[in-house]
């Protein structure tokens, strides 16, 4: 479906931004009964978002009890969709590796500190056997995860959208004052542009680069955070395998670099031997949307007197494994702004 300019350019709701986070949040304004209207500056599918590895799993993103319960409505959302049918969304399962300790712990005597922050999110989380250690990592954790292939998902978002009644326009706007002319009520969702928007210095891109290669039969994502020769992960999609990656702060270069694409694919053989000699499809490169204090998700009386905003932006790394808890929460907020 071919999104058309609003003809009255009026709403209940203004959601400044396309990407992942304000396509959820719209779509979730609507479930209310609100009409809404996506402004956003990029042709979608947006740019940042299509290119993440999209895989749920908390990354960039402070600890905290408000950031587990969105990722385990994110991840509740996400399964549910994979179950029917959505299109770009599939469950499957996913291996995190992390430095062994000094002693073998087995899996029913882990103590609830040795477990990830995010543990309660997922259901049916495990402490990886013995028989599934991959070379020097032989400890880590199993569970099924969403994975979300971008620009599938994201053409499925709009199209969604649009056909719930939503409107859409493109428009470059440089601060969130000039939004109030379409809507009495905003929502700032415009990713690595909301700081800028809204005058928080603090938002930084992290730069973050991938290697696509045709999938050799994969089906288990891997992934090793903590590597000490930076971020890797194997994440198998139908038809290819996105691997990584970077996460480089405050560089805005969006051209591959050649080194690093080698170092990429060096890491992620040593994980996956089968990706030896698989053919290599593309180098996409993102910027994610950092914010170092963490998720900014507020109203913010004090921006525009006469207007109230929403914040929902600073996801770093976890735009796709916050989106729809942070958006049922932003729909929460505007329900009672």
């Amino acid at each position: 479906m071919k999104p058309q300019p609003p003809k009255s350019m009026k709403a209940d709701v203004v959601v400044v931004g396309g990407g992942i986070i304000g396509l959820t949040t719209a779509i979730r304004l609507l479930e209310l009964g609100a009409s809404v209207l996506v402004v956003t500056d990029e042709a979608l599918p947006a740019r940042t978002s299509s290119v993440a590895a999209a895989v749920w799993y908390p990354t960039g993103v402070r600890p905290g009890h408000d950031l587990t319960v969105r990722a385990a409505d994110t991840y509740a959302e996400l399964a549910r969709q994979a179950a029917d049918g959505v299109p770009g969304v599939t469950l499957g399962p996913c291996r995190t590796y992390t430095a062994a300790p000094d002693s073998a712990v087995p899996d029913s005597a882990a103590p609830d500190t040795a477990r990830p922050w995010w543990a309660s999110a997922v259901p049916g989380l495990r402490r990886l056997r013995t028989d599934e250690a991959n070379g020097p990592w032989t400890d880590g954790w199993s569970f099924d995860a969403p994975t979300v292939d971008m620009p599938v998902y994201l053409d499925w978002l709009v199209t969604h959208f649009l056909a719930a009644g939503g409107l859409l326009h493109h428009r470059r706007i440089n601060h969130l004052s000039q939004a109030a002319v379409w809507a009495p009520l905003i929502v700032n969702a415009a990713g690595l542009a909301a700081g800028s928007l809204c005058g928080d210095p603090t938002m930084t891109p992290v730069r973050g680069q991938l290697v696509l290669v045709s999938n050799p039969g994969l089906r288990t994502s891997l992934r090793v955070q903590d590597h000490p020769e930076g971020f890797t992960y194997v994440h198998p999609r139908r038809t290819d395998v996105v691997l990584g990656g970077t996460f480089e702060v405050d560089r805005w270069d969006l051209s591959p670099d050649a080194t690093t694409a080698s170092a990429i694919l060096s890491r992620c053989t040593a994980l996956e031997p089968r990706l030896a000699g698989a053919p290599v499809l593309s180098h996409p490169v993102g910027l994610r949307p950092h914010r170092p204090a963490g998720v900014r998700l507020e109203r913010d009386p004090h921006l525009l007197p006469a207007t109230p905003v929403i914040h929902n932006y600073g996801h770093s790394g976890s735009g796709v494994t916050l989106s729809w808890g942070c958006a049922t929460e932003t729909a929460r907020l505007a329900a009672t702004t």
